[in-house]
């Protein structure tokens, strides 16, 4: 289809057309001055505002990582010194170890000092001081700010300084929270508070807990075997494992067998009548040597033991 050629524009319409293009330009003109207005409008509206609020929060970020770098070091100093002190203590030195354990206790830090504090109580204790190293470890305890795993060790190391003036029920009430399966302190506290059930005559509150302590394989070998063995004198079944009492009962590589049970002699043996002498020969037997008495030796583990030497032959 063939297109029709597009007349030629009058005079007329050529400056209809440049004068609707300048219309346009010169709307875009004033759009852009009007929105650049506008914009010098905000700025000097919220510049100051926008950039002390740019400041404000460089400087606040910078304070914050001042702050943790400081609190850092602080945390390294602190560190320091309890190591200090515990070389202190090991040295036999506990004059200066109490020293550096006041200035860390009097600390705003809560877990340095709260470890400071611990570290003086179980050195009150180490020296005979019984009942000071327990009210430290009751301060400790009662401290909110403490953490709670740190309380928890106090509130045991108390009791456990002061189970014979305690009553059971004083006991149960502190380490009943602590004796749960699963918590830091179950096994050591668990075996106190069976011990406080067993004075309450509460046997069958202290004989699952034994139970469960002896069957917990967390906790260190020494204690379970000895609430396994408190459990069985009290009737309850604390092996866990079956075949291990068979293992234990099988020889071990190395050891002696066992003595044969004696055999009885038959009975014909017994009747058989005894074989007659035999007849002197005319030369007589050479007599044997007399084996020397070997002297019975006592000496230290390792000496070497002398052979035996063997009987002279006839």
């Amino acid at each position: 289809m063939a297109l029709r050629p597009t007349p030629p524009q009058t005079r007329a319409q050529q400056l209809a057309a440049q004068q609707a293009q300048q219309g346009d330009a010169f709307l875009r003109e004033v759009d852009d001055a009007l929105r650049e207005d506008q914009m010098m409008t905000v700025v000097r509206r919220y510049a100051k505002p926008v950039g002390a609020g740019l400041v404000l929060g460089l400087a606040a970020l910078g304070g914050y990582l001042w702050w943790g770098h400081y609190q850092d070091q602080q945390a390294a100093t602190r560190g320091e010194q309890l190591t200090i002190a515990l070389d202190q203590i090991e040295a036999s030195r506990p004059d200066l170890a109490n020293k550096t354990l006041d200035g860390l206790a009097a600390g705003s830090d809560s877990g340095s000092a709260v470890v400071a504090r611990l570290v003086e109580a179980g050195l009150l204790a180490k020296q005979g001081k019984v009942q000071d190293a327990a009210t430290r470890y009751a301060a400790v305890a009662a401290d909110a700010n403490a953490p709670q795993t740190y309380r928890d060790f106090a509130t045991l190391r108390q009791v456990s300084l002061n189970y014979d003036q305690m009553k059971p029920d004083e006991v149960v009430a502190k380490l009943k929270p602590l004796a749960a399966p699963g918590a830091p302190w179950f096994g050591a506290a668990g075996e106190l508070l069976g011990m406080a059930y067993l004075k309450q005559g509460k046997k069958e509150l202290a004989s699952p807990l034994f139970g469960a302590i002896a069957k917990d394989k967390d906790q260190p070998e020494s204690l379970r075997a000895r609430v396994r063995q408190v459990a069985s004198q009290l009737g309850f079944d604390a092996v866990d494992d079956v075949a291990r009492p068979i293992e234990l009962n099988a020889p071990q590589p190395g050891a002696a067998p066992a003595p044969a049970a004696p055999v009885e002699a038959a009975p014909a043996a017994a009747s058989a009548p005894a074989p007659a002498k035999a007849a002197p020969t005319a030369k007589a037997a050479k007599p044997k040597a007399a084996t020397p008495e070997i002297p019975l030796m006592v000496g230290k583990p390792g000496a070497a033991t002398p052979a035996v030497p063997a009987p002279t032959q006839p």
